[in-house]
């Protein structure tokens, strides 16, 4: 499936999730590409509406990342590597993982902002929406899930446009409920089923974020 852009694919994830609009829901999106989709839930829905942005831990001469920290501070290992291959790298890299944690917090940091700022009381007994624009591995899952398990929501739904298999069978383990509009087998990259990409800034996106109505903070 195609979507002609993210606000789009957004417009029929919130189609599928209306019955929620009696319930006090927040939406969690995982990218600034995920914002313009989680845009158009909130507004159907009268959500809440927030970014959990992750800055990737890699180390020298490795392509997959290690470990990430999200926005709200949370460190998660890859469980792409096997627990005996991360206490390996994790003693011999120990510092280097150290300072680019404290440099990456950093940085998401001055990215969001104070605008930025995740409030848990907004989550806490709230139906969570965690939304994705398309998930090729169920690692960002996992990060945003660290951050969750910490707050008595009442459920997870995780949203997303388009996911590969893999994906979806984590979506399914780490979610209560899932809504997945295509299922790609060969997944080639996010922006690929896209025919519009354009996405705002993060600032932008706050604005967007902060301009809609029935934001509501319950």
């Amino acid at each position: 499936m195609y979507f002609r852009n993210r606000a789009d694919a957004g417009r029929k994830i919130a189609n599928k999730l209306g019955a929620y609009s009696k319930h006090n829901v927040s939406v969690v999106c995982l990218s600034n590409g995920a914002a313009i989709v989680g845009a158009q839930i909130a507004m159907r829905l009268h959500a809440n509406m927030m970014l959990l942005l992750t800055e990737n831990i890699i180390l020298p001469g490795e392509h997959e990342a290690i470990a990430a920290i999200s926005s709200y501070g949370n460190f998660t290992y890859n469980n792409m590597f096997s627990p005996g291959q991360l206490e390996e790298l994790a003693n011999e890299f120990h510092q280097y993982i150290d300072a680019q944690r404290l440099e990456k917090m950093h940085r998401l940091n001055v990215l969001m902002g104070r605008d930025g700022e995740i409030r848990a009381e907004y989550l806490r007994h709230h139906v969570v929406i965690l939304v994705s624009d398309g998930l090729v591995s169920g690692y960002s899952l996992d990060i945003a899930y660290d951050f969750l398990k910490t707050i008595a929501i009442d459920k997870l739904i995780i949203a997303a446009p388009v996911a590969n298999v893999a994906a979806v069978d984590r979506m399914h383990l780490v979610g209560d409920e899932i809504c997945c509009l295509s299922v790609v087998e060969n997944f080639i990259s996010v922006d690929h089923y896209y025919d519009d990409n354009t996405i705002p800034k993060t600032d932008d996106l706050f604005r967007m974020m902060n301009n809609i109505s029935i934001n509501w903070k319950h």
